[in-house]
């Protein structure tokens, strides 16, 4: 019994699955907060970047502007002194 566990090898996957992934080193606190502020931070200047460029987008005219956009670029359009 134990002679064959001694020589046997892990199963290897079948053609075209995924092999088992190896169990990743565990991380510190430390090591996790940096890289979630690098990751924040990395969203925040992609955000700001693409709120930029919708910006300019707007003041350009090539881009269609939603209802909360129009108000606060075009807020005589919802005036309703008239009614």
């Amino acid at each position: 019994m134990g002679a064959e566990a001694e020589g046997a090898q892990p199963p290897q996957p079948a053609a075209g699955e995924a092999a088992p992934a190896a169990r990743a080193q565990p991380i510190s606190a430390a090591q996790y907060l940096s890289w979630k502020q690098r990751k924040d931070a990395e969203e925040a200047a992609r955000k700001a970047e693409a709120a930029q460029k919708r910006a300019a987008d707007i003041a350009s005219g090539t881009a269609q502007m939603n209802g909360r956009e129009m108000f606060q670029h075009e807020p005589w359009v919802f005036d309703n002194d008239i009614y």
